[in-house]
């Protein structure tokens, strides 16, 4: 796709709606001969039929053409309508494939992407594509008929007075062709304004509570109006471009009238032109300047609307990081047995995050990561569903490399729970049965009992149907992390990922949570990242990581025994 051109790109999503296109481009043409035709017959039924006395031909004229401009009332609506939707399914369509191609896009895109740029590019800036894909074949055509027709007819009028008009042409196409690459400039600059704009609003709700809580919504205010003045002066840079550009097309065009008055009346003096020539001749020039009108207007929807396709290039070139190797088999009866074969990872040049890491976990058992932060635990947990890729070694389930399966397979055999707990802002059930989509309601209810969030589901207003606000707004702490652990039953992997599952939590609602986390582990493959040391101790291994590297393992009571880090971080906590 990339090697295609960025028209051939956009005429591409025509394809699938290319009956809608067919109708709607047919209208057009009718409209446009419409449009031609008419001043043609009036000059004939001037000339012709009114002086010699043809009245029946005359009103036959008349007729026809109301009839005409009835139907062509008809087809303007047909353009409008099927021309409109049109436009919203290839807007649809281009929506679709960006929101499908983000979803395959890597973590590390999203480190360094923020989320209100994100949506702006898959909302506001396709916009505008939907008038550009209505507008642009269809302005583009009736004007260059009209055009042609228009001025062919003159010639046959009066062609020298025709050629005094094209003469003015090239200047306008000069002008057009300068002031479009300011105006496309500018456009690029107003859709990064509003998109710093939306990346505004978008971190300062999510960042409601924080900037409350901390008396800030007046540095919240001033930001967002930084970032709204930035897309002011870029709006205003465009209308400035855009006003130029309309002003000296309005030049041009309204002077073609004072020059045909003032041709055409030499001509009438010097008995080269007589009037009826002249009046049929002025009425061409409405059919003259006003495709040169229309394509002038198309200028700024195709400015507007190619910059938001140019910008959704943009995300549709970048490639994921991250995809399956050609050939890729699907992992398949999983046992649970995972190696981190040398394995080191950095986030970029500059932070190596992992050093020459060797880990092997027995299927069935249950492994716990401790250290200080930023060791590398989370990151192992990371490189284990494939959320990245090592940047040497390899990793490995049931002793097939990751990179060689597929990565849809990797992940529906883990089940992940974390500290941040994210819940949709939907009903508990459906954020129950995220974890499986196709679970009955009776699968959802039997994994809400063994994450022990049955009873607290039924309390609430509207039981499994009360929905759950925004990332679960209207649950407690606890509660959120039971439905999330729901998740994983409903799922039923065989390996498991805990990372600091419980660490924000008292005590009281830490033992139900520990309970329950117990249960779902039973059988399976369970790497535990924590830094609480009562919640490990029954781990088949400890492990301790710090620097990117492994420091200590063993069971508890040998850890403790050797005197090393992990005793020293089991006393300090003991002391606590």
């Amino acid at each position: 796709m990339k090697k295609k051109s960025q028209l051939s790109r956009f005429a591409a999503y025509y394809k699938p709606h290319l009956h809608l296109f067919i109708i709607d481009m047919t209208c057009a043409l009718i409209i446009a001969a419409v449009d031609v035709v008419y001043p043609l017959y009036s000059k004939i039924a001037l000339e012709q039929y009114l002086p010699n006395g043809q009245f029946q031909a005359f009103f036959a004229v008349v007729i026809a053409f109301f009839i005409a401009h009835a139907a062509r009332a008809v087809l303007e609506y047909v353009v409008t309508a099927i021309g409109h939707y049109l436009g919203v399914l290839m807007e649809a369509d281009m929506r679709r494939d960006l929101f499908s191609h983000l979803q395959k896009l890597s973590f590390r895109f999203y480190d360094k992407s923020r989320t209100g740029v994100l949506m702006a590019r898959v909302t506001h800036d396709l916009f505008e594509i939907t008038e550009l894909a209505h507008h642009g074949p269809e302005d583009v055509f009736i004007s260059v008929l009209t055009f042609l027709g228009a001025f062919v007819v003159m010639l046959t009028i009066e062609w020298r007075l025709a050629l005094v008009l094209m003469v003015s042409v090239p200047v306008m196409i000069v002008v057009t062709i300068m002031l479009r690459k300011r105006m496309n400039d500018a456009s690029r600059k107003v859709k990064e304004g509003l998109a710093g704009v939306n990346a505004s609003i978008e971190s300062s709700i999510s960042g409601m509570r924080v900037a409350k809580a901390f008396n800030n919504e007046e540095y919240e205010i001033d930001k967002f109006n930084t970032g709204n003045g930035i897309y002011v002066r870029s709006r205003r840079r465009y209308y400035t471009v855009m006003g130029q550009f309309m002003a000296s097309l309005e030049f041009f065009t309204s002077i073609l009238k004072v020059v045909v008055l003032g041709v055409g009346g030499y001509m009438i003096m010097k008995n080269r032109m007589d009037m009826t020539a002249l009046l049929i001749f002025t009425m061409y020039v409405a059919s003259f300047t006003s495709p040169i009108r229309k394509l002038a207007m198309f200028a700024e929807t195709y400015v507007m609307g190619m910059t938001g396709f140019r910008r959704f290039e943009e995300l549709m070139d970048t490639e994921p990081e991250i995809e399956d190797a050609p050939g890729a088999n699907p992992l398949k009866d999983v046992r649970g047995g995972i190696e981190f074969d040398h394995v080191s990872f950095a986030y970029d040049q500059d932070q190596t995050v992992l050093r020459d890491v060797s880990l092997t976990i027995t299927p069935g058992h249950t492994v716990a990561l401790v250290g200080p932060s930023g060791g590398g635990k989370t990151t192992i947990s990371h490189l284990l569903p494939r959320f990245y890729d090592p940047s040497a070694g390899a990793v490995r389930i049931d002793g097939q490399d990751l990179k060689r399966v597929t990565m849809r397979s990797v992940r529906e055999n883990i089940g992940i729970v974390q500290q941040d707990v994210f819940l949709f802002a939907d009903t508990v059930r459906e954020n129950i049965r995220y974890g499986r989509t196709d679970a009955t309601d009776e699968e959802i209810v039997a994994a809400a009992k063994a994450a022990e969030i049955h009873d607290d589901i039924m309390a609430m207003p509207d039981g499994y149907d009360t929905v759950v606000g925004e990332r679960g707004a209207t649950l407690s702490g606890g509660q959120k992390q039971r439905v999330s652990i729901a998740r994983i039953f409903l799922k039923n992997p065989p390996i498991l990922i805990l990372d600091e599952a419980t660490s924000a939590l008292d005590s009281v609602t830490e033992a139900r949570i520990t309970a329950s986390l117990e249960r779902l582990s039973a059988g399976r493959t369970t790497i535990v990242i924590a830094h609480r040391l009562s919640t490990i101790r029954n781990a088949d291994e400890i492990i301790v990581i710090d620097d990117g590297i492994i420091k200590e393992r063993g069971t508890h009571d040998a850890l403790v025994a050797q005197n090393g880090e992990y005793a020293r971080l089991h006393t300090a906590q003991a002391g606590n």
